[in-house]
């Protein structure tokens, strides 16, 4: 059943971003917001301001508690209204905060963040172009900075394997709207399937 595969493998996204997402009241830590919490540490010291995208909602509430005593930080999920959205981004915009937690989904379109010259990832998405709508939220007219990427993927995992058909879909797609490699359009079905 195709539910129950696809709710086995987000059990298992959601176990290499923290224990604590899956086993209720795991105690320990993740190597993979330890990773995190460098990268943000490093970042607050060179002076730069982070996007920081999860599409798991429980983990940006987990990130939030481990960051709300050292990091100003602003939080957007689905659930935040337009109005306050707005808010939050003209807020960020306007040199308020560190770090801009943001739900992948509530913050893949519409917002304007150039406020940010880093962006991060903390969980890898099946779809490329949702991570790069993400992405280009930094990468809007007035940004001044180069904006740097990072993509937290833990290794040997299902996020690796993740990561490599989003590489593969990335790399087709491109040689398809490039025209470079024409014969792509002549793949079969079976090989087309394949590639997703």
């Amino acid at each position: 059943d195709a539910i129950k595969i696809l709710s086995c493998l987000t059990r298992l996204r959601q176990l290499c971003n923290h224990p604590k997402l899956f086993i209720e009241d795991y105690k320990g830590e993740s190597a993979k917001l330890d990773a995190l919490l460098e990268i943000l540490q490093e970042a607050k010291s060179g002076g730069h301001r982070v996007l920081l995208f999860s599409q798991f909602t429980e983990m940006l509430g987990i990130i939030k508690n481990y960051l709300k005593d050292d990091y100003n930080i602003l939080y957007l999920d689905g659930k935040t209204k337009v109005e306050e959205r707005l808010n939050l981004v003209e807020r960020f915009n306007s040199g308020e905060g560190d770090i801009f937690v943001i739900s992948l989904k509530a913050g893949g379109s519409g917002l304007n963040l150039t406020g940010a010259d880093t962006v991060i990832h903390f969980d890898p998405w099946w779809n490329p172009s949702v991570e790069n709508q993400a992405t280009d939220r930094a990468h809007r007219m007035g940004q001044k900075s180069v904006v740097n990427v990072f993509r937290l993927i833990t290794k040997g995992t299902i996020e690796e394997k993740i990561n490599l058909i989003k590489d593969e879909k990335s790399k087709v797609i491109s040689e398809v709207l490039d025209g470079e490699k024409r014969e792509l359009l002549k793949m079969n079905r079976d090989e087309l399937l394949k590639l997703f």
